[in-house]
């Protein structure tokens, strides 16, 4: 079946479920049930990465950063690099993995989850660096978030404002079994994502911090999980303690971030590629609800 017949087969399908419920009403920003949007998605998709949806892996990394990309390629002997207009991706096809690095902030991963859904992957898994916000973490540790709160603009446009934050279980419970058979381990807990550059220097913010009991902070999770959701991309992440921004000194910077990049980028991205190029065959059926 191609696009077209499976997408009027979506819209078949939600016709009848509004003859069910008649409260229900099928919503064309879905990437999935509207043709012309697929088809622009999908062009758009070739235009800023350099690959057409059929030419990326099943199994798909996210990262914000060009030195990740660069550690795929050495850690991935047959890696091939594509560059687009927006955004750079490189794919192994003995790992069965592609890796993405979409930029940074809350548009940008509201982008790239509608786009790679042309290409219909099986396991995203984003990559993200956050800031500590607990007391007990340290710099190189690693988030496992299972949910994410919504403090940016960019979900709002695909999920109403009570729908939670959440990344697709057996993505996360598969990402989880792999840092554990490397002997490491890892905290789970809820994200704050936010759009809000330098908060650090706005007290009430930090107040509102606290008061949520946030592990970590980042500009993309939140976003991710919702239009993940909504574009039925099966999405997890796993997060690198970056910086500790609420502690003296704490704040990201040139030096700090190099450190960071140095020592614990090549650990991160070997569990990513591990647990992206092994949920195929080790990991659950990963499936897809219809509403």
């Amino acid at each position: 079946m191609d696009i077209k017949d499976a997408n009027s087969a979506q819209l078949v399908e939600d016709d009848s479920l509004v003859e069910v419920n008649p409260y229900l009403i099928p919503s064309p920003n879905r990437i999935y049930a509207n043709n012309a949007k697929w088809r622009i998605a999908a062009d758009m998709l070739e235009r800023y990465t350099g690959t057409a949806p059929t030419a990326f892996a099943k199994q798909i990394i996210l990262t914000n950063f060009d030195h990740y990309l660069d550690r795929f390629a050495t850690l991935c002997d047959d890696s091939l690099t594509t560059e687009g207009s927006a955004m750079t991706v490189s794919h192994s096809k003995k790992m069965g993995v592609s890796i993405v690095n979409f930029s940074i902030g809350s548009p940008n991963a509201a982008l790239i989850i509608e786009l790679l859904a042309t290409a219909d992957p099986k396991a995203v898994l984003f990559l993200g660096l956050a800031g500590g916000l607990h007391r007990s973490l340290k710099v190189g540790d690693f988030i496992l978030p299972i949910g994410a709160i919504r403090d940016e603009g960019a979900s709002q446009h695909f999920m109403p404002p009570q729908v939670p934050a959440l990344p697709t279980f057996k993505v996360q419970k598969f990402v989880s079994q792999i840092v554990v058979e490397k002997g490491l381990d890892y905290r789970t807990g809820v994200v704050h994502t936010t759009d809000y550059r330098f908060w650090e220097f706005d007290e009430k913010f930090k107040a509102q911090l606290y008061e949520e009991r946030a592990l970590g902070i980042d500009m993309e999770t939140a976003t991710l999980f919702s239009v993940g959701f909504a574009s039925k991309v099966p999405i997890g992440a796993l997060l690198l303690v970056s910086d500790l921004p609420l502690k003296k000194g704490g704040i990201k910077t040139k030096e700090s971030a190099r450190v960071v990049f140095k020592e614990f980028t090549d650990l991160h991205i070997d569990i990513g590629i591990q647990a992206m190029s092994e949920i195929a065959e080790r990991g659950e059926q990963i499936r897809h609800y219809r509403w």
